[in-house]
Parts: structure tokens; sequence; C-alpha cells
């Protein structure tokens, strides 16, 4: 019955910490101003609605275990909303840990020839930061060519990426090092 997307609350018009009594009489007066009878307002589809969401919010089971979900969701887009405020910060910190991931392969390559290569969990480890958070800068930096995957998603640095860190190490350096009080920005 529920599908996950539809906010029942907005359907019905009212607060998520609305009464029963509020949530029934206003169920009551959106039915019948959208019933299909009603020959000036009726609307079938928006009718089907607002009786779906009344049967989930008046029911306190129902409501309960989609109150769970409604405030998860919430709590996602909040977040999701939030995080495009640090933008600016996300980009430099995704910027740094790509370095900073090429730099791991590029040392694994120069000390170790034979063996270039570094599982995803290894690099867990070396950098600190988890699985998830490095899925997408794998991605981004094996489709610039910068890395590669072997059939064992061991990964390794390419010629290009061992360039692109020698070019960006530098920039990299003086943005992680604090300025003197005398230096200028």
């Amino acid at each position: 019955m529920t599908d996950g997307k539809t906010d029942y609350y907005e359907v019905l018009q009212v607060s998520a910490n609305a009464e029963p009594d509020t949530i029934h009489r206003v169920y009551r007066l959106l039915a019948q101003r959208f019933h299909p009878d009603n020959a000036e307002t009726g609307n079938a589809d928006r009718f089907h609605q607002i009786h779906e969401a009344y049967t989930v919010l008046s029911n306190p089971e129902s409501r309960a275990r989609y109150d769970v979900t409604y405030h998860k969701t919430r709590q996602d887009r909040w977040r999701l909303v939030a995080s495009g405020a640090n933008a600016e910060n996300d980009f430099e910190l995704e910027q740094n840990g790509r370095l900073t991931l090429l730099e791991a392969l590029y040392t694994r390559r120069r000390m170790d020839p034979s063996s270039p290569s570094l599982m995803t969990s290894d690099l867990e480890g070396l950098i600190g930061r988890p699985r998830e958070h490095l899925e997408f800068t794998i991605w981004y930096l094996a489709q610039k060519k910068y890395l590669t995957k072997d059939d064992q998603a061991r990964l390794q640095i390419t010629a290009e990426g061992a360039e692109y860190l020698e070019e960006n190490y530098r920039s990299n350096m003086k943005q992680r090092r604090l300025k003197a009080a005398n230096e200028e920005s």
C-alpha cells in the first residue's frame, strides 16, 4: 500500500504531529471535496490518494510503521541538502582524497614493482577512509585512466596517474601546510 515515496501528511495537508482527531476531520473535508460524485471538484485520483493516506495514518500500527520510513526519508533529504552547503569543502576534500589515494598507489609501485597493486581494503587502512567513501574516488580515477583494476579488483596507478600526481603534488602540499602569520594568502 505504501510506496515509500508518497508523503501522506502532505496528501492530507496535516503536520506529522497531527492528532488522530485532526487527521479524521481533515480527511472528511478533503474526501467530500474530491469524491468522484462531486460534480464541481471531484477528482478520482486525488480522492484515492487521500483515502490511502487516511487508511495508513488513521491506524496507529500502520502509522507507526509509516512514521519510521517517513522520518528516515526526511532525515536523508536533510542530510543531502545540508551537504550541498558544504560543497566547496567536499570538493576540496575529494580532490585531496584522490591525490592521497594516488600517492599510496604511486608509492606501492615504486617500492614493490613486482607487486604494484593494492586491494580497496588495504587502501581503507592506509588512507583512513571507509570503502563507501572510496568508491566515488576510485570510480573517478578509473574513468580518468589514472588507475586500473585487474581481474581480482586490485588497483594500481597508471603512467597518466603518476604524471597527474606529480603535477598536482606540490599544490596539494601547499594546501596542507599552514601559513605563518607573516605569509600572504
